[in-house]
């Protein structure tokens, strides 16, 4: 093992960096001499599967320490899984893989028991798009070697038809990994109303029913597998509302504690329970903008104050060791980060903020809730988090990672030692990627909306203004992280001397109550206000060129290019809308079929329904959209493409075969063919002459 001396020694003493070459990561290198020659990263440099962490960015540690389990590929084409013995690193993994589905994530439910998901093309004549088509998504156990696999659940043999496609594509829920039990586990279908809930054999495979479906309830366990509560939805004076009830675990008597009206959107969401039996892990918003984490006394119905409240920023989560214990809390910054509470991962935490050179920037920072100001201080490279742990945290995974830095996995072992376990993909030079920013602009109407900005190597492009692109995330109840971006839509363009920003536009969640409700009933209305608003920035700062300046979104971002395309005097030469919604009314209608969604989020949902106004496309476009998709159906580009050409409008149509709509159903081929049509059309098609 090689030890590089020239590391920092930090506050608590000093830490020793020990590098082993991973064997997933092996083909990067050669594509790493091919990416130098052309100068430019390629686009497969981006769209390979990574060499390490999957999609998921995710390497897992098994609960006595003894094993590390990850997604591995051996050529960027291939998923495969791969397990390290903890003591024996430098040894060659055990490679478990799969010839007829595609492996997606891996992580331990056993000390000796993986979860894996996996999922392949499926066709059902219940999938809601024209060639009834889609994707089917299971969870399996298997053993460390791979022998012995088992579906999680049992498969369905009761219920309508429907009910059994629902169940058999839409994977499994863990209610408890009942840490105190070695061979058990509570799981159930997910994203089912009324799923029967079994306590399932990780060794034998055996599933013993413990709950009944219910049309009515919907329930959770703590680590003991006591069932603790359940919500249910009911009504008051025609009012939709969640009833929340938890149990008494010395009556069984259930009791109501509290409720939320749909109407309000204000959710409160348990995220696990204290080992005293009686505390509630409860993030929730309320009456204020940012959500908080309460330590909820069930016997005593207190509240009590906050246990964590960012003045700036959405509490996210907690933390809890298997034993119930509080370790930390989650919160949504720039990215999303770590207030640890237990001592000995906050130590481990402080080192490694100094363990490796990091680039640390203030931002001026306005609330957009209450216009407070405050200096925002935030790491523009790569910055470690600890991401898995032992029991006994005698062993720590941690993952560095910045916006120009791809994932790097390392093994902390016993607080002190530092070893690279691996790299997502070896092969990128972060200096040929440019740098990021978060910043904040103001829109027409004062909103300050916060944005993620990143800029081309100044060394080769200069200082500008550039080529800009503005990218809208999808959602558009979502938002994007100060991150590595998987897709490529920011650093493959900036590497070729692009501007990208990421609007964070109002509807954004997790930035507050006010962005969030800023949104509402102005789909393609003041939500696409902030993004000619974010371009007309760039312009103002001397970072865009004017008639230089294009749109790229993809779902929600996707309706919001064909927006950008039919709204006139727009500041875009050009739009490209990737697997939206075109059809608004239709939408709408679809998230009516749910009865709370019905009056929580259908009734924000009004603004310009694009299929009706292809007429007025003023600029170019390119649709594109994936012909499995069964979140937005290909017909909605079908017939705005169709509304175009009937039209004479200049556009550019591609449909992705066997291509679903969220990034786990795109292939490694997929990714790169988007990234390179978008970029020949930003070339060739956009504006007269190209960008």
């Amino acid at each position: 093992m090689l030890v590089l001396q020239s590391f920092r020694k930090a506050c608590f003493g000093a830490w020793a960096l020990a590098i082993f070459a991973s064997p997933a990561a092996s083909f990067a290198q050669t594509a790493a001499s091919d990416a130098k020659a052309a100068n430019l990263p390629s686009a497969w440099s981006f769209a390979h599967l990574p060499a390490l962490g999957g999609i998921s960015g995710q390497v897992s540690i098994s609960p006595d320490g003894k094993h590390i389990a990850a997604m591995t590929s051996p050529d960027g084409k291939i998923s495969t899984i791969s397990v390290w013995e903890t003591e024996h690193m430098d040894k060659a993994p055990k490679v478990l893989g799969s010839t007829r589905m595609t492996l997606i994530s891996v992580d331990f439910l056993k000390n000796d028991r993986l979860q894996v998901y996996a999922q392949q093309l499926f066709d059902n004549g219940y999938f809601e798009n024209d060639k009834k088509r889609g994707h089917l998504y299971k969870a399996y156990i298997t053993d460390l070697e791979g022998k012995d696999w088992k579906t999680l659940l049992p498969e369905p043999n009761t219920g309508t038809e429907r009910e059994k496609f629902i169940r058999s594509i839409s994977g499994a829920r863990i209610y408890s990994e009942l840490p105190n039990d070695p061979d058990n586990v509570l799981a159930g279908a997910n994203f089912i109303d009324g799923a029967d809930i079994y306590k399932i054999n990780v060794h034998t495979g055996s599933a013993e029913r413990v709950q009944r479906a219910s049309e009515k309830y919907e329930y959770s366990y703590d680590d003991n597998g006591a069932l603790r509560q359940r919500s249910s939805v009911d009504f008051d004076a025609g009012k939709v509302f969640l009833r929340f009830e938890i149990r008494d675990l010395k009556t069984g008597d259930w009791q109501e504690h509290y409720r939320v009206y749909a109407k309000d959107r204000d959710f409160p969401s348990i995220q696990g329970w204290d080992k005293d039996g009686v505390t509630a892990y409860i993030l929730k918003r309320g009456q204020g903008d940012k959500a908080q984490l309460f330590a909820y006394n069930t016997a005593t119905r207190d509240w009590g104050e906050a246990i964590f409240a960012h003045k700036l920023f959405e509490g996210t989560g907690a933390k809890l060791s298997r034993g119930g214990e509080l370790l930390g809390v989650t919160y949504a910054a720039e990215k999303t980060k770590d207030y640890w509470v237990n001592e000995t991962l906050a130590a481990i935490d402080q080192r490694l903020k100094t363990a490796m050179p990091q680039t640390e920037l203030v931002q001026p920072w306005i609330d957009p809730a209450t216009g407070a100001t405050a200096n925002l201080k935030y790491v523009n490279s790569a910055s470690f988090d600890i991401i898995d742990w032992s029991d006994d945290l005698k062993y720590v995974i941690a993952k560095r990672e910045g916006p120009s830095q791809p994932a790097e996995f390392y093994l902390i072992t016993d607080g002190t030692k530092l070893t690279l376990l691996g790299k997502a993909r070896p092969e990128f030079d972060s200096n040929a990627l440019g740098e990021s920013r978060i910043v904040q602009f103001k829109a027409r109407d004062g909103l300050m909306v916060p944005a993620f900005l990143h800029l081309p190597p100044t060394d080769k492009y200069g200082a500008g203004p550039h080529k800009a692109l503005v990218v809208p995330h999808g959602g558009p109840w979502a938002r994007d992280y100060f991150n590595w971006d998987p897709s490529g839509w920011t650093k493959y363009f900036t590497s070729r001397g692009y501007v990208v920003i990421q609007p964070q536009f109002r509807a954004s969640e997790s930035w507050g109550k006010v962005i969030d409700r800023a949104g509402d009933n102005q789909w393609g209305l003041a939500m696409q206000d902030d993004l000619d608003d974010a371009a007309k920035w760039l312009i103002a700062q001397g970072y865009a060129a004017p008639d230089r300046i294009a749109l790229h979104g993809y779902s929600y971002g996707g309706y919001a290019g064909f927006v950008a395309a039919v709204r006139p005097n727009g500041v875009f030469q050009c739009s490209v809308a990737g697997a939206g919604v075109a059809n608004l009314a239709r939408f709408k209608t679809l998230v009516k079929q749910d009865r709370f969604a019905k009056e929580a989020l259908a009734p924000t949902m009004t603004g310009m329904d694009v299929i009706e106004d292809t007429a007025k496309v003023s600029v170019p476009i390119f649709v594109y959209h994936g012909d499995r998709d069964v979140r937005v159906p290909v017909e909605e580009s079908r017939a705005f493409a169709a509304g175009l050409k009937a039209a004479g409008k200049p556009f550019k149509y591609l449909e992705l075969k066997d291509m679903g709509h969220q990034y786990d159903k795109w292939t490694p081929q997929d990714s790169e063919t988007v990234l390179q049509e978008v970029e020949s059309f930003l070339n060739k098609e956009c504006r007269p002459g190209g960008l």
